[in-house]
């Protein structure tokens, strides 16, 4: 399956596991690297001296490539980016910024730069940083989203119409047929975050996967669109925002509510209750929880059998 984004990261596969923030530690990449795809370290959830122990410990659990996802508006981020140079890590993932911030800067260093973008405005701002790669994420997507709400079916096409480096499609993607499908689109590869949270080597909390693996069509929600749209789980505490929604609230009342540690509450603490429960839309296929390396090989199967069926179609 070689092609631009295998070569780009010396990997097997066309699969990216997403840095998910209280999901992505160094056993889950390290996991998803060992089986033939590109794992990577969520740095959002770790203070810099935690992440440094993750990023050691993932080089002693593999020694296939992986990365780091950073989230840019976290504190901290010279630090950790410091970090990140001092540990030899080669991939870097960015979000939630402006990618002309620290793409130059860590290219300067030796690393491969991959921005995350919802949109075709952003993606060709990404591409003009001098990024080498772009994930464009559609509106089904778990956690912090655009807000374009763009789906998947129709940002991989429209961002592909005028990218000219490679393009990683994330939202909704769960299966092999999926990742067929945002392929024949013109992605070069994919972005999987909500199948790998009901991984037995994520971080989250039991409770929170097996909520996942038990959540329905219509489970998940857009939602806190003044602070930074997020996709959650309806619970008690998504049923508050719409409370404050209802009557008519501000943006103050919406941090207050808010709070601190929220998202830390509900899927690494397990409070299915007052956390916030971050997942995407595709839940609703997500049905079990296995290891990271058996979801990277039914991909894959589900992929060449799809393959497969998609030959003998005639019109």
């Amino acid at each position: 399956m070689a092609n631009r984004i295998t070569t780009l990261f010396n990997i097997k596969y066309p699969i990216i596991q997403a840095g998910m923030i209280w999901n992505s530690g160094w056993r889950l990449a390290s996991a998803a690297s060992n089986a033939g795809a590109l794992g990577l370290i969520g740095a959002g959830s770790m203070y810099p001296e935690v992440l440094r122990e993750h990023i050691q410990k993932c080089k002693k659990a593999t020694n296939r490539p992986f990365g780091v996802n950073v989230p840019m508006l976290y504190p901290n981020i010279e630090e950790i980016m410091d970090i990140i140079v001092e540990e030899g890590v080669s991939i870097v993932f960015t979000s939630a910024g402006n990618p002309k911030t620290w793409t130059g800067w860590l290219k300067e260093r030796g690393i491969t730069v991959v921005h995350v973008v919802s949109s075709v405005k952003f993606a060709l701002k990404a591409q003009d940083a001098g990024v080498d790669a772009v994930v464009a994420e559609g509106f089904e997507a778990g956690g912090h989203n655009g807000r374009e709400e763009t789906t998947t079916l129709t940002l991989i096409p429209m961002v592909k119409e005028q990218l000219e480096i490679p393009l990683i499609a994330a939202g909704g993607i769960a299966t092999g047929q999926i990742m067929l499908a945002v392929l024949i689109l013109g992605a070069d590869a994919v972005q999987v975050g909500s199948r790998f949270v009901a991984s037995e080597e994520s971080s989250a909390h039991i409770n929170f996967k097996n909520t996942v693996v038990e959540a329905k069509e219509g489970a998940t929600q857009l939602t806190l669109k003044e602070l930074a749209p997020v996709r959650l789980i309806k619970n008690k505490f998504f049923n508050e925002i719409e409370a404050l929604y209802s009557k008519g609230t501000t943006k103050d009342e919406l941090i207050e509510l808010l709070g601190r540690a929220r998202a830390k509450r509900g899927m690494y603490d397990g409070d299915l209750e007052d956390g916030e429960l971050e997942i995407g839309q595709i839940a609703g296929l997500i049905h079990d929880i296995k290891p990271a390396a058996q979801i990277i090989a039914d991909m894959i199967a589900e992929f060449e059998s799809a393959q497969a069926y998609a030959q003998t179609i005639r019109l």
